[in-house]
């Protein structure tokens, strides 16, 4: 684990969390169904590349990254729901969370934070995933990329889970593991933790993350939690 940085004495209020890669492994599962989405449509795909590209954007944006076409929202948003069928009759049967994930957003709770999720997911992902993680706990705020906000790299998402849970983007820590979602964190004027499920810590790398960890229970061993100076209510 990358140590916490000495600007995690400042205020938190709330940490918001990626959804995929970040709270579950899902995304071997993800790029399995862009395989088999391009192979029903006749499609030549480089996968490593597609996913460098649109892995942290919203449904619509990977769709047109994938097809490059500037088609309308009604085919784009078919074309993903299409292709996240897919997703989720794959993942479901090997559905897993990120190794600690859940008891460190119950601890992160009882330690006076807010607990929200920002995603590129659409609502049937956010769906599927909270009723397989059944949380003990329902996040204080959700956003997800088909409520009309542009995905990551740009910030809207972690903004709008910010506003919602009428919380400062400053007193905001991002948990992601995509470089888009990194980006988009520091857009935000918000820190960030890396969740390296499926990129380095360097790729992860910018001087607002505070650490880089492999999954929650990094978090657990390195006191992260207890280090962070949590703002009164």
């Amino acid at each position: 684990m990358q140590n916490p940085r000495a600007d995690s004495a400042e205020p938190v209020e709330a940490f918001i969390f990626d959804m995929d890669g970040t709270m579950i492994n899902s995304m071997p599962w993800h790029a399995k169904s862009w395989v088999e989405f391009t192979h029903r449509h006749g499609l030549e795909l480089d996968l490593p590349d597609l996913m460098r590209r649109t892995t942290g954007r919203n449904g619509a944006e990977c769709i047109r990254e994938l097809f490059q076409s500037e088609m309308d929202d009604a085919q784009a948003w078919a074309l993903i729901h299409e292709k996240e069928v897919i997703y989720r009759e794959m993942f479901a049967p090997q559905f897993s969370e990120v190794a600690g994930f859940t008891a460190f957003s119950e601890r992160a709770r009882s330690h006076g934070l807010k607990v929200g999720v920002g995603t590129a997911g659409d609502r049937h992902n956010i769906e599927f995933v909270l009723s397989h993680l059944k949380l003990p706990t329902h996040p204080l705020a959700l956003v997800g990329g088909d409520e009309g906000l542009p995905g990551k790299p740009e910030p809207a998402i972690f903004l709008e889970a910010a506003r919602r849970m009428k919380t400062g983007a400053s007193a905001c820590i991002v948990f992601e593991d995509a470089p888009f979602g990194i980006e988009a964190a520091r857009r935000a004027g918000m820190r960030a933790v890396a969740i390296c499920t499926g990129h380095s810590a360097a790729e992860l790398a910018g001087p607002h993350v505070l650490a880089a960890v492999r999954d929650y229970h990094e978090l657990f061993e390195s006191n992260f939690l207890e280090s962070l100076h949590v703002a009164s209510a």
